[in-house]
Formats: structure tokens, sequence, C-alpha cells
């Protein structure tokens, strides 16, 4: 994996002994490999319970909307987190950081596995939230720090298939779990999350200089030095930014879409499609998830082969398929579980293409110095959007029925797509 950059006095592009070396490649496979699997079993402690949802609902009778507000505390507290941890991961290290807060988001699992009342299942799904702001963000820096920016939209995108790996592992096995007993998809979940919290301390290494190798050349030169304040960075790199903000605005309808279905469809699928959630529904978004790998490698590949770096471009076109995907999902009568799948897994690979490339884009405009707190920023706005697609959708598919609910998506996709026009412009990186 060799690596190329741009000379500072010409633009030529030559490659960095160090960079090229034997132990660099092998730290820069171990480095995604073990960050992407990691946060794959964040994902086992974190979309488990949607469905738990339907079982706790008849044990405990819980309405949509009563458990919709654990979706929604979870959600707002994680986005909060995503920023608030960003910007502490921008400047500790990444090993530590990140193995410990899944450690953390374990036990939580298991604490709610043994718990029965609303009031200590909304406390702990948001501390669950709020720990599990300590994934993203140390990966984020770690894939800047290792990775030239000419090659972040390739080499991260192939870091997200950690996400749908994670939430097909998890739908898939909850949904064999929750027919034996719904505390099961929280229990299981936890021990899998505090071993791989144990693995990932030892695997992980933070940035090439904390190795004694070199740093990524081409990421020297940007508007901030080591020595600016911390408000300086931000400010400079991110706040003043208008493409961040409109990205991290785009970022708000990209979750309200993909959580709407995510955390909602075993639900929809039961209630509105006839499907058995022990194994039809699973499977179904199992489908959602594997799709969106596919999703994401050929956004990165696309962003720079075809867009040359400029995420927000590939986002457009991906948020504009997702939308038609889901309208014929909704709008055209499917009796087969096969073809319900097949038009779910569509939506899932044009969904998946903007959620990966925006924390990139973002990385990217803000440069290494600031890659956590930018792409925390969007996480902010992303993870807002819950009290819409968890509550909001809950009332509206008990008040109003699920069309009310597939209106509401459509019409998200739609100012989504619009958003990401407006960073047609936007360049591809923001060094020097």
């Amino acid at each position: 994996m060799g690596m190329i950059v741009t000379n500072s006095s010409a633009d030529a592009e030559v490659a960095d002994p160090g960079e090229t070396s034997a132990e660099f490649r092998y730290w820069q496979w171990r480095i995604l490999l073990s960050s992407m699997v990691g946060y794959a079993f964040f994902y086992f402690v974190r979309k488990n319970f949607s469905f738990a949802i339907p079982a706790i609902g008849v044990e405990l009778g819980y309405t949509k909307e009563d458990l919709g507000w654990c979706l929604s505390a979870h959600g707002v507290l994680y986005g909060v987190s995503r920023f608030a941890n960003g910007i502490i991961a921008d400047r500790v290290n990444a090993r530590w950081f990140m193995a410990g807060g899944l450690a953390i988001c374990g036990a939580l699992n298991l604490a709610f596995g043994f718990s029965n009342t609303l009031t200590l299942f909304i406390a702990l799904w948001a501390l669950n939230g709020w720990f599990q702001g300590m994934g993203f963000p140390p990966c984020t820096r770690l894939m800047t720090h290792w990775f030239s920016p000419k090659r972040l939209a390739s080499v991260m995108s192939v870091w997200n298939v950690g996400h749908s790996v994670g939430g097909a592992g998890v739908a898939v096995l909850c949904g064999y779990l929750v027919g034996v007993d719904w505390r099961l998809c929280f229990l299981v979940p936890a021990g899998i999350a505090i071993a791989g919290a144990i693995a990932l301390a030892i695997a992980l290494r933070d940035t090439p200089e904390s190795m004694g190798l070199p740093p990524v050349a081409g990421t020297a030169h940007t508007a901030v030095s080591e020595t600016d304040s911390l408000w300086s960075t931000l400010r400079r790199l991110v706040f003043t930014n208008k493409y961040i903000w409109l990205l991290s605005l785009a970022n708000f309808f990209v979750y309200i879409v993909r959580y709407g279905v995510v955390d909602w469809a075993p639900t929809f699928l039961k209630e509105a499609k006839g499907f058995e959630l022990e194994t039809e529904a699973g499977w179904t978004v199992g489908a959602f998830e594997v799709a969106g790998i596919l999703g994401m490698i050929s956004s990165g590949w696309i962003t720079d082969h075809v867009f040359g770096g400029r995420g927000t471009r590939a986002c457009l076109f991906y948020m504009l398929g997702c939308c038609s995907a889901l309208l014929v999902f909704w709008l055209v009568p499917v009796e087969s579980i096969a073809a319900n799948a097949a038009i779910l897994a569509v939506a899932g690979f044009f969904i998946y293409g903007p959620q990966c490339l925006i924390g990139i884009a973002a990385a990217n405009l803000a440069t290494k110095r600031a890659a956590a707190a930018s792409a925390g920023l969007t996480g902010l706005f992303g993870y807002a959007s819950t009290l819409v697609s968890g509550v909001g959708i809950g009332w509206l598919a008990d008040k109003h029925g699920w069309n009310a609910a597939f209106v509401l998506l459509a019409i998200s996709a739609g100012i989504g797509s619009l958003l990401f026009a407006l960073c047609w412009p936007a360049k591809a990186h923001g060094y020097d």
C-alpha cells in the first residue's frame, strides 16, 4: 500500500520512502483492519435494541412511542458525544480511547438486559449513546494520520464496511435470539463487545510518529500549526467552512432515512408486510446492511477516481438513488419476501454512500488537525435526527400509520439531495 504525495515545491507526485517500507505498510493494514472490526463490535451493542422492541412491548406493555424515546435519547446524546469526543480524540491516544468506550458500552448492555422499567431503559440507552461516541472519532483520527488525503475516500470506504458487517451481524444474531428471550439481544452482544475491547487494546496503535515512523506525506501544510490554540484550530478549519456546515445539515436528513429504516424496519416488516420477526425480518435488514457494504466501497472508489476526491459530488447521486428505491419500496405493492428484501437492499446500497462519505469529506476539508472534530460536528447533526427517526416515526406509526412515516422518509431524502447539490463546488481537501 505505497502512498503517493504531493511535493510542496511542485505538482509532481513522489512516493515517501518511509511510507513504502514494509513496516509502514504492515501497520497501515493492521490499523485499518483492527479499527474496522472494532467499530463493528460497537454496532453489536448499539443496533441490537431495534430487534427487541416488539418483544419488550408485548412483555412489558410499552408502546412504540414509549420505546421510541429510548432511540431518541440514545441518538441525541450520541450526536453530542460524537462532537465532544471528536475534539478530545484529536488530542488523545486513539488506542485506549476506543477500547475503553467499547468496554463501557458492553457493560451498559449487560445492565439493560437485566432491567424492566421504561425510565431505566431510557437512562441506560442514553448513556450507551454517549459512550458509543468514543468509537468513530478515534477511527477518524487514525485514518487521517495513517493514510494520504488522496486515498482517504477509498480507504475509509473500505473501513466503513465495519458499519455494515456489525449491523448485518447483529441483525441476524438478534433475529434468532429474540425468539428465545429478548434479554439475550443485550446479554450476548455485551459479551462480544467486552471481548472485542480487549482485542482492540492489543491490536491498535495511535499515530505513525508514536511508532517511530514518519508522518504521512502531503499532510504537513494546513491553515494552522501544532502550536495554535484549540479554539483557533476549530474556528479556522471547521467553524468557518460553509461546506462542513452544509454537510452537517445534509447528514441530519441522511440519518433520518438511514435510522428510519434500520431502527423501524423489523417492526414495519412484521406489522405492514406480515414478516416473521425471528427470521425473515432479520435477514431482510441484514440484506440492507450487506448491500451497504457495496455502496460504501463503490462510493469511495467513485469519489477518488471519478470526482477527484470530491465526496460531496458522489453523495448527490447516491442520495437520489436512495430516494428512488424508497419510493419503489413504499408505493409498489410487492408480496414476495425476496423482492422486498431486494428493493430494501438497493436503498441500503445508496444510503450508505453518503453515510460513509460525509465524514470523509468533512475530515479532508478540516485536515488531520481537526478531522475528528469535523466528523463529530457532522455526527452531531446526524444523530440529532433521531428525535425524528426515533420517537417521531414511532408517533407517526402509532397515530397515522406507516404510510405517514414513509412520506417523512421520502421528504428527508429529497432535502438531503438538495443540500448535497449546494456542496458541488467544494474542494477535495483543506491541505495547502
